[in-house]
């Protein structure tokens, strides 16, 4: 798997997954961990990272990683977006998402990248091209630790959602770092990954990650919604400790 990530963009391989993943289900079919988010059930998940390898981090049939598992749990438990009838923007889909949003009838459902195969509409994230409160619900996950100019991109993601709406905006957080760290002058794909985590990340976001959706506008938490499970459903669904940040407009 670190070799596949470190040989090939990732546009690449979320095509051919599309191929691979039926018969990786099959293969690593079993028992033991389940994926909440279609419900499939494993004898194994995979390991998963580019500085280090998280064990149990990746489902073989689905490709879900456990801030994703965390996420449908969350959504599906606290919330009523996967029930209400919405206009949803989502930034980068994820494939696992990406197949089950496309077939909600009650959400008009809009996918947006510069690269995803995935998206309806090639897009800048710095300059979307959408009217002003547009969007009920904006998903957009492990995005903005990419993005140069983080600040502008969050007020675009402000200005297109609707009074009242929520975006989901989960990205890595190194919880023992107050303050984010970024330096554009790293161009080094090799250094990016040693001091950032991955080769295509600018930044590295400490504790104050939400004091920049704030000042954008948002009103933002990291709701500790791990906190709720049974120990036993972290273990089946293979999730890791983490917040998930919810940003309303107001």
């Amino acid at each position: 798997m670190r070799l596949l990530l470190s040989l090939f963009p990732r546009p690449f391989l979320i095509k051919i997954s599309i191929w691979l993943r039926p018969l990786m289900k099959l293969y690593f079919k079993g028992t033991q961990f389940v994926d909440p988010i279609d419900g499939s059930s494993y004898r194994k998940f995979l390991p998963y990272g580019y500085q280090k390898f998280r064990k149990n981090a990746l489902c073989p049939g689905t490709l879900s990683l456990e801030r994703h598992r965390l996420l449908w749990l969350y959504l599906e438990r606290e919330t009523n977006f996967l029930k209400q009838s919405l206009k949803v923007l989502h930034i980068a889909p994820e494939q696992v998402f990406y197949k089950k949003f496309k077939k909600f009838k009650h959400w008009k459902y809009i996918t947006a990248d510069l690269n995803s195969p995935l998206a309806d509409i090639k897009v800048d994230i710095c300059k979307l091209p959408f009217e002003e409160n547009s969007f009920n619900l904006i998903i957009c996950n492990h995005v903005l630790e990419h993005v140069q100019d983080h600040i502008k991109a969050m007020s675009e993601l402000y200005r297109v959602l609707k009074k009242g709406g929520t975006l989901i905006a989960q990205v890595p957080i190194d919880r023992k770092r107050e303050k984010t760290y970024e330096d554009y002058s790293i161009t080094d794909l090799n250094e990016r990954s040693h001091i950032f985590g991955q080769y295509d990340h600018v930044r590295i976001y400490g504790k104050d990650f939400y004091t920049f959706l704030d000042k954008a506008g948002f009103k933002s938490q990291g709701v500790p919604f791990i906190s709720k499970l049974k120990k036993v459903e972290i273990k089946k669904y293979c999730l890791q400790e983490e917040m998930i940040p919810i940003a309303k407009k107001n």
